[in-house]
């Protein structure tokens, strides 16, 4: 008996059981015709944790992947198709989603032609999120039971580079509002909050007017419950319950009447000459808390602190420490509350479903196109920053675009989704093309063409080699072993073999039936005479002026040809793929995964989608210009190849939001779209931007010739032969990733000390 057939006996003994998973949806009224056609599933790792039951261990075959089988579907086939069947139906993949949009954006990330998108589209239900992502989005002011310590390495960093100098600040307002004699009140409200800003953790500011009873008096260790707890007990855990109600007469009788906030003096004063001081003081260490990204709680505990604290009566605050222990009848209403000051788990934190980081670099595109467009003279910037910030702005503007195209991908239907892929998909690599060859055109430059190659050839060599490298080491090192759909990577494979033979065929042509021409040679001898042998320093093809010939009769036209047939390549790839044999991917929504009841709130709808999508392409190419106007600066070191900067910098930095994706999707054991994700940007480097390039060539002649170095045409052939070698089995791990970064990494030491190109 073959293995194979002792496997699938074993998987139909398992999942003939009743699992909990069957369990769960059979109460879900997940019936009969249902489970029929959820016959054999692989579960999507991050929304099986996110949205299912935890699995047994003995009822997985392999790590990630549950592959229930219904006997009725398989009693229904035809006894002459039934292995052929059989062998599609576990390249089955069952998503789930939290509603029908989500649901369409995961469907799109399976399908060839789009580019993968790991982020969410829609606002995740907040009580169905775990309670490490709640602490997240806490806004500090719940005190909550606190077992741990204290004293933490992120504790002690915030008191090394925020807490002294705040303490500081309020400390010398503290004096200045008791030399006023009119402001003692702000002065000892400055001076306690001095003593919880060099150490808050552990303590809370609470509120005690408003018609909240004031018993921290007599209780001087009392909890503060917010004044919402009952409205939301159900749906945050993390706050306390709320106390027995109990009559307390004493305590009802509420403190002397104070005039009204905005009838004192004091308070006049407070607002011209302390509270503008703190203010300076609390927004700086917001702004560099809020950067540092792990140090957000110090960011919200400051605004916090700067809208609401400080502009409320002195008489109405206390700080006191938090106990554990609560007395009954104390009831106040908690202000800030803060525990630990870092929080290694917010690179997760989303703004508008926007990541943080994106959000943080977005300030970085107006300072690269101030300093671009303003600073002409170099005053305050000089080229090589300015390059650096042009280039750097590119990153967040590669995650807008993405997450655009995401948006509207999934809430349209395919072809509305596939045509916004295929304009937008390529917009950042393109925007930056165009403009290099304008501006090289014009200038004379031809060392901007060869740029442009080399940043086409260092995208095709990332993403063959380096993207899915470091995502098979990655996912390697949490998963020992990982597998993936061989057949739909073979279908990607022949995509690029076509891709590559297409784009370099003009430049094999070119070489076999091109004129070799040397110059700057000279006689080993010494004299000029044509006995001896020659030393020539610039070797080159005449394909141009000197042999039109051959250049615009059989290379021309062979261009052309090529950068017809690879789109058409790439269209009956998606034929192929989505519709003749869709069995390939088969991927299936199944209707009792989707929680539909929490409904589909998307971030951003279509219009909105739209829009960031034309202003980010806007703000892209003016980024690109200034890009392109000061990258000769580092074009001239002597001691760096023009070719390094073209494959490294200019190639990969467009693609890190992309690699970011690939990664997360490795570490939750999605190896098969961590590949998908370089081998996508790879065929759309091939047959749709190249083609395009030749295109926008044709109509505005800015000398781009499709011809390139051998350099760039052995590593990219190499590359191929060897991702298809190493995919051939199906299965990934940190050794076969660990092998293509090591190649990755020889060819980019090849294109560091490779020489210049001709005419740089």
């Amino acid at each position: 008996m073959s293995t194979d057939t002792e496997s699938r006996r074993r998987r139909s003994t398992i999942d003939s059981q009743d699992s909990p998973w069957d369990q769960d949806h059979r109460g879900g009224h997940l019936h009969g015709p249902m489970c029929d056609r959820l016959c054999v599933a692989s579960l999507h790792s991050e929304l099986r944790d996110a949205c299912t039951p935890s699995l047994s261990p003995s009822l997985l075959p392999g790590p990630g992947v549950y592959t229930p089988k219904c006997p009725s579907t398989h009693t229904r086939l035809s006894a002459h198709a039934s292995e052929d069947v059989w062998e599609d139906a576990t390249n089955k993949t069952t998503i789930r989603a939290e509603n029908e949009v989500e649901a369409n954006k995961l469907a799109n990330n399976y399908r060839f032609g789009f580019r993968k998108w790991k982020s969410h589209v829609t606002e995740r239900p907040f009580e169905d999120r775990s309670d490490v992502v709640k602490e997240l989005y806490s806004e500090l002011n719940a005190i909550k039971p606190h077992t741990g310590h204290l004293i933490t390495c992120g504790n002690v960093v915030y008191v090394l580079l925020f807490g002294w100098w705040v303490s500081l600040a309020y400390l010398l307002v503290s004096i200045l509002m008791f030399i006023t004699i009119i402001g003692v009140p702000y002065g000892k409200m400055c001076w306690k909050l001095s003593w919880y800003f060099l150490w808050p953790f552990g303590k809370s500011i609470q509120e005690l007017g408003g018609g909240v009873e004031r018993c921290c008096g007599r209780f001087p260790h009392c909890e503060a419950i917010p004044e919402d707890v009952e409205d939301n007990e159900d749906t945050s855990p993390i706050l306390l319950p709320s106390p027995t109600e109990e009559p307390i007469p004493d305590l009802l009788q509420g403190p002397p009447q104070h005039k009204p906030y905005w009838h004192r003096v004091s308070t006049y004063v407070w607002l011209l000459l302390g509270y503008p001081l703190l203010a300076v003081v609390h927004s700086l260490a917001c702004l560099i808390s809020w950067l540092l990204v792990f140090t957000i709680p110090v960011a919200k505990m400051n605004a916090r602190t700067l809208a609401s604290i400080l502009l409320m009566p002195p008489e109405n605050l206390s700080v006191s420490t938090c106990s554990k222990r609560k007395p009954q009848g104390c009831e106040t209403r908690a202000l800030l509350c803060c525990y630990h000051a870092v929080n290694w788990y917010y690179y997760k934190y989303t703004v508008d479903g926007i990541n943080v980081f994106a959000v943080n670099l977005l300030p970085l595109v107006i300072v690269s196109l101030v300093i671009g467009y303003v600073d002409k003279g170099n005053q305050f910037a000089s080229s090589e920053v300015k390059f650096a910030t042009a280039v750097g702005s590119i990153i967040p503007l590669s995650y807008y675009i993405g997450m655009g195209i995401a948006s509207i991908s999934a809430q349209s239907n395919f072809a509305v989704g596939a045509v916004v892929n295929a304009t937008f998909g390529s917009i950042t690599e393109m925007t930056f093309y165009i403009t290099a060859l304008l501006r090289g055109h014009r200038a004379g430059n031809a060392c901007l063409q060869e740029i442009v190659k080399s940043a086409l050839t260092g995208t095709l060599l990332g993403c063959i080699l380096f993207i899915p490298g470091i995502c098979m080491i990655i996912g390697g090192l949490r998963h020992r072993e990982q597998r993936f759909n061989s057949r739909s990577a073979g279908v990607s494979s022949a995509l690029l073999f076509i891709s590559v033979g297409g784009v370099f065929a003009p430049t094999l042509f070119s070489k076999a039936y091109g004129n070799l021409v040397c110059d700057n040679c000279t006689n080993s001898t010494g004299d000029n005479t044509t006995s001896g042998s020659f030393a020539c320093r610039n070797c080159h093809y005449d394909l141009s002026e000197n042999n039109y010939t051959l250049f615009h009769s059989h290379i021309q036209p062979l261009v052309y040809t090529v950068s017809f047939l690879l789109p058409v390549a790439y269209i009956i790839g998606l034929i192929f793929t989505l519709k003749t044999h869709s069995h390939i991917y088969d991927i299936h929504v199944g209707e009792g995964h989707v929680t539909g009841h929490h409904g589909a709130v998307v971030h951003w709808s279509r219009w909105r989608a739209l829009a960031i999508l034309i202003i980010a392409t806007l703000l892209m190419s003016a980024c690109a210009d200034v890009t392109t106007e000061h990258i000769q600066p580092i074009l001239s070191q002597p001691n760096i190849s023009q070719y390094f900067i073209g494959v490294t910098v200019l190639a990969m930095v467009p693609e890190i939001p992309e690699i970011v994706n690939g990664i997360q999707f490795a570490l939750q054991n999605n190896i098969s779209l961590s590949l998908e994700v370089g081998s996508c940007i790879a065929v759309q480097v091939c047959m749709l931007q190249i083609p395009l390039l030749v295109l926008f060539n044709a109509f505005y002649d800015v000398g781009f010739v499709l011809i390139f170095c051998d350099l760039h045409l052995w590593a990219s052939i190499f590359s191929v032969v060897l991702v298809n070698y190493i995919f051939m089995d199906g299965k990934s791990d940190y050794f076969q990733g660990t092998a293509l970064v090591v190649v990755y990494l020889i060819l980019l030491a090849s294109y560091f000390f490779a020489p210049s190109p001709a005419g740089c």
